[in-house]
């Protein structure tokens, strides 16, 4: 698509889905500094992306999938990504249909608020805009999750995100907090919580780890202590495979790891 027609069709999309999709409530405002910081929440499918970009509050930044931005990496994405889980029988039917979403849904990617991410050499460069981006005066947004089971509430993070904090460090001399956020799409809310700094002192091994299981652990703690509800995982499973937030069974398998 031409630039210009991208960001007319961004607009249109961008309304529509502000006009049908449901508002949240926000709770826990006051947990989210007023200094740019990471905040990481559950995926929840779709839901986590769609919040972020309609009522996140303040400037903020997406992570978003590298492969999502470029229509011909869109296909082979979003059929593992979003369909694998779906009955055999249908596959051919999803394979079919990301073709047809690919020039639609990486416009709509390229002209949000995003920041590519890869996971290979090009890795750097999504570094590098997201501490350009902190240094903007942004919040960024991440949802780590990958498909490999943790708890009933959230799939395991990847750890690697950690590293932007000792970039930003080295750049700035600043510590970058992390800050853990539910997403309760049943319930229509999200839901911040206490923040976590980022200790320049610390071997980065150890940062990932203490990081992550304290983000990971702080979303599961939200979660477990709201009214019973249906959790909407990251990995797009059947609907009757879904778990409550007071469930004690993993809401998937370990498969694969992160």
């Amino acid at each position: 698509m031409r630039v210009w027609i991208e960001k007319l069709f961004y607009k249109v999309v961008w309304r529509l889905v502000w006009i049908f999709y449901p508002r949240y409530t926000i709770e826990g405002l006051d947990n989210l500094p007023e200094e740019p910081s990471i905040v990481v929440g559950n995926h929840s499918q779709a839901h986590g992306p769609i919040f972020s970009e309609l009522y996140f509050p303040g400037k903020r930044s997406i992570w978003c999938a590298g492969q999502m931005m470029c229509c011909k990496e869109v296909p082979d994405y979003t059929y593992h990504d979003f369909w694998d889980e779906k009955p055999r029988f249908l596959h051919p039917l999803f394979r079919l249909l990301s073709y047809i979403i690919a020039p639609f849904i990486s416009a709509v990617m390229r002209c949000g608020d995003t920041i590519a991410v890869y996971h290979d050499t090009r890795v750097i460069n999504t570094f590098r805009t997201t501490v350009k981006k902190l240094n903007e005066g942004n919040h960024i947004i991440i949802f780590p999750e990958c498909k490999r089971g943790y708890n009933q509430i959230l799939c395991a993070f990847q750890e690697n995100f950690i590293d932007v904090a000792k970039l930003y460090y080295k750049k700035t001399g600043k510590e970058v907090c992390f800050v853990p956020m539910y997403l309760a799409p049943r319930l229509r809310k999200a839901y911040f919580g206490k923040p976590i700094r980022f200790d320049s002192t610390a071997p980065i091994a150890d940062e990932r780890k203490r990081i992550c299981k304290a983000l990971m652990d702080a979303i599961t703690d939200m979660a477990v202590s709201l009214p019973e509800h249906i959790v909407v995982p990251y990995p797009n499973i059947p609907k009757k495979e879904y778990r409550t937030n007071l469930s004690t069974e993993a809401i998937i398998r370990e498969e694969t790891s992160c």
